[in-house]
């Protein structure tokens, strides 16, 4: 895989459209937070769903799209209860398991919420096609996109003035990587 590529096609496609993206960013964490994360897994559905549209067709994002996936709502909810009450039982445990529960989920989950929204794939079917794309190809480079995935969100996430530039970042890169994983027709920029 050809990460240079997707790194330049986040980085053009970011630049290019970075005033929506921002406005998207911002909405999508105040919203968040209002709901004290109750809306953020939709919300991050919507923005995820954007972003492919973005990529794959060119279509400028808008901040309406955030809230364009509220169908997902049940099903997300659901995963996060059930995803939080394992990584708070891993980290009971010890720090390790928590921490090694994470990951998994991770490097199997990375691909879920673009398959939900893009592909109208339900909960159980989405995890398990993520599963499958992320062990189908090169495991190293699906490693590596995890990895570049939360770096970039990580950095971003330390200010949140970077975040509202790195999100948009790391959701490009991962919608780029997805949609050469399905076959999907990437928008350039020069």
């Amino acid at each position: 895989m050809d990460f240079k590529a997707h790194l330049e096609t986040a980085w053009k496609l970011t630049l290019s459209h970075i005033i929506p993206l921002i406005f998207m960013t911002l909405v999508m964490a105040v919203v968040s937070a209002l709901t004290f994360g109750l809306l953020a897994p939709v919300t991050m559905a919507g923005y995820i769903h954007a972003i492919i549209l973005l990529v794959r067709d060119g279509r400028e994002p808008k901040i309406q799209d955030i809230f364009s996936q509220m169908r997902l709502f049940v099903p997300l909810l659901l995963f996060g209860i059930v995803t939080g009450i394992a990584v708070m039982i891993g980290f009971m445990l010890l720090v390790l398991p928590g921490l090694l529960i994470i990951l998994a989920l991770s490097f199997c989950c990375l691909y879920m919420i673009p398959l939900m929204t893009d592909k109208g794939l339900g909960l159980m079917d989405a995890i398990k096609e993520s599963y499958q794309m992320a062990i189908k190809g090169q495991i190293v480079d699906h490693i590596v996109l995890v990895v570049l995935y939360l770096g970039i969100t990580a950095v971003g996430g330390s200010i949140f003035v970077g975040f509202l530039f790195t999100c948009p970042l790391a959701t490009m890169l991962l919608a780029s990587v997805y949609l050469e994983n399905t076959g999907g027709a990437v928008t350039t920029i020069s």
